[in-house]
């Protein structure tokens, strides 16, 4: 019966190292994905982009006459709510 230690095929050192090298930059980039995804200020950024995107998408879908007639309505009703909590001062 052969030792286990003189049937053990020599560790090529450099490939060994190489190799760990290689798991250590693939984890790193791994926990930086993980990271980023449960940050909250970039999913609040995200968030925001989505927001933007969909928003301008619409906003070329609109006729422009309603829109303007859509703007001078929220204009008209947060001008109504300030004028309205000033009096109640």
């Amino acid at each position: 019966m052969a030792d286990a230690d003189t049937d053990a095929k020599p560790v090529n050192q450099d490939a060994l190292v190489a190799d760990i090298d290689r798991t250590r930059a693939e984890l790193a980039r791994t926990i930086d994905a993980i990271a980023d995804r449960v940050s909250p200020k970039k999913n609040v950024h995200r968030v925001r982009e989505q927001v933007r995107q969909r928003a301008s998408q619409r906003a070329s879908q609109i006729d422009p006459l309603l829109a303007g007639g859509a703007v001078a309505a929220v204009v008209i009703g947060v001008t109504a709510l300030f004028l309205v909590r000033r009096r109640k001062r």
